[in-house]
């Protein structure tokens, strides 16, 4: 009798570790981006608590979403990714913003909407559960590959908006790191990752610019030839 107690025992234990062991898997997909952010979603990875994002390519001004499914409730996940900065339209700020979808009801507090947010969502207030793992302890870092590393500004204390701001890009390359929380769990929710930066801007001048330039120049010096003629 007593050996069969202990049979029954370990085979609920099984089955309870079975169950949790069977978690949703989590969804990453590239939903929308402006000219200038790249990002290959086939490279996107998780394991039961992290998420990797691969590498992401952001020009300056340039912004782009990131779908997120399929969080287990209250769980605390890590985020990384390492951002490239091509240096045709540098950046010196990186933020990172959560968007809560609008089907979960918890709307109230939310302020007047940036025009940025897409339809079906909204900015992330105090109420929605959505975070970057509030007071998990989980490190918040962008570590520059040439060495030092980004100072950080965070909002998440106001129903404006869940946010973190990295300051202190030049060019090249950074390993970007912090945490994500659902706590109803399985909400699809977005991550919108934004640079600053003039989009229009232009290390070197395009061929037509260089064409235009030249003829200026031509066009001055035989100017200038027939003033002195």
């Amino acid at each position: 009798m007593r050996n069969l107690r202990v049979v029954l025992a370990l085979g609920c234990a099984a089955m309870l570790c079975s169950v949790s062991a069977r978690a949703e898997p989590i969804s990453l997909a590239v939903t929308g981006a402006s000219s200038g952010f790249s990002a290959d979603a086939d490279s996107f990875t998780s394991t039961p608590y992290s998420i990797d994002l691969g590498t992401i390519t952001l020009a300056g001004g340039s912004s782009g979403f990131i779908a997120i499914d399929g969080l287990a409730p209250r769980q605390d996940y890590s985020v990384t990714f390492s951002v490239v900065d091509p240096a045709v339209n540098p950046f010196t700020t990186l933020t990172a913003e959560i968007l809560d979808p609008l089907s979960d009801g918890f709307d109230e507090m939310d302020p007047a909407q940036p025009a940025y947010v897409p339809a079906g969502y909204s900015t992330s207030n105090n109420t929605d559960g959505l975070s970057f793992a509030w007071n998990s302890g989980l490190e918040r870092s962008a570590t520059f590959a040439g060495g030092g590393s980004a100072t950080l500004h965070v909002d998440e204390d106001s129903n404006a908006h869940d946010m973190l701001a990295f300051h202190g890009f030049t060019t090249g390359e950074a390993a970007v790191t912090f945490g994500v929380r659902d706590n109803l769990g399985g909400r699809n929710f977005l991550l919108r990752l934004s640079v600053d930066g003039d989009p229009g801007a232009s290390a070197a001048p395009e061929p037509a610019s260089l064409l235009l330039i030249g003829t200026g120049i031509a066009g001055l010096a035989r100017f200038r030839r027939r003033r002195t003629a």
